[in-house]
C-alpha cells in the first residue's frame, strides 16, 4: 500500500500527519509527504509551531497513479490553503476520478468541498465544517469515523485528534483493500 499524504508547506496539524503515518508504515504500507512546493512543511500542535518535515515530491511532480489511496491531515491552515492552490485541487480531484480512497481528517474536507466531490456524499469533520459541507450537497453527521462508500471510491473522514485511532483504523483497511485490488493475479 502506497499513500500519498497531502500537505502545504505551513499549518498541518502535526498529530494528524504523523499519526496516520505511523499507521501507514505499521500497516507494511509506504507513506509519501506531498506538497505544493519542494523542502520542508511546517507542522503545528494547535497554534504553536511544531516540527518540520521533508517533502517528498511536489504535487506537480506526483500522479494519482503512484498511489493506493490519499490522506489529506487537517488543521484549519493547511486545507484552506490547499484549496487555493488549483493544481493541488486537481490532485485532490484526481483520487475520485480513478475510483482512489481518500481519507480527510478534521478541516481536510474544505479541500474536497473545493474540488467538488461532496455532493451526495455522507461526511464528517470538525463541526464547524457542517454548514459549508452541507451547502455543497453532502449529509454530515457527527461521528468519530465515517466511511462512505456511495460513490466512485471510498472516502474516509473523521472529526479531530481524538478520533485517530478508529481513523487510522478505517482508512487503512480501504487503502489495503484497494491496492490488494489493484495488484494483478
Amino acid at each position: 500500500m502506497k499513500a500519498a499524504f497531502l500537505v502545504a508547506p505551513a499549518g498541518v496539524e502535526q498529530m494528524e500527519l504523523t499519526d496516520p503515518w505511523r499507521a501507514v508504515i505499521e500497516a507494511g504500507g509506504s507513506p509519501r509527504l506531498i506538497s505544493t512546493t519542494n523542502g520542508r512543511v511546517q507542522a503545528f500542535h494547535h497554534l504553536d509551531k511544531a516540527d518540520t518535515f521533508a517533502v517528498d515530491q511536489t504535487v506537480e511532480e506526483a500522479t494519482v497513479d503512484e498511489y493506493d489511496g490519499l490522506v489529506l491531515p487537517g488543521g484549519v491552515a493547511n486545507p484552506d490553503a490547499l484549496r487555493m492552490d488549483p493544481t493541488a485541487v486537481r490532485f485532490v480531484k484526481g483520487f475520485f476520478d480513478a475510483g482512489k480512497p481518500v481519507a480527510a481528517i478534521c478541516h481536510a474536507p474544505w479541500t474536497l468541498i473545493e474540488a467538488d466531490v461532496v455532493n451526495g456524499r455522507t461526511l464528517t469533520s470538525w463541526p464547524s465544517l457542517q454548514t459549508d459541507l452541507r451547502n455543497a450537497g453532502a449529509t454530515w453527521v457527527d461521528q468519530q469515523v465515517f466511511v462512505c462508500r456511495g460513490g466512485p471510491n471510498s472516502l474516509v473522514t473523521s472529526r479531530k485528534p481524538d478520533d485517530l485511532k478508529a481513523f487510522d483504523e478505517a482508512f487503512v483497511a480501504e487503502f489495503a483493500r484497494a491496492a490488494s485490488a489493484a495488484t494483478p493475479g
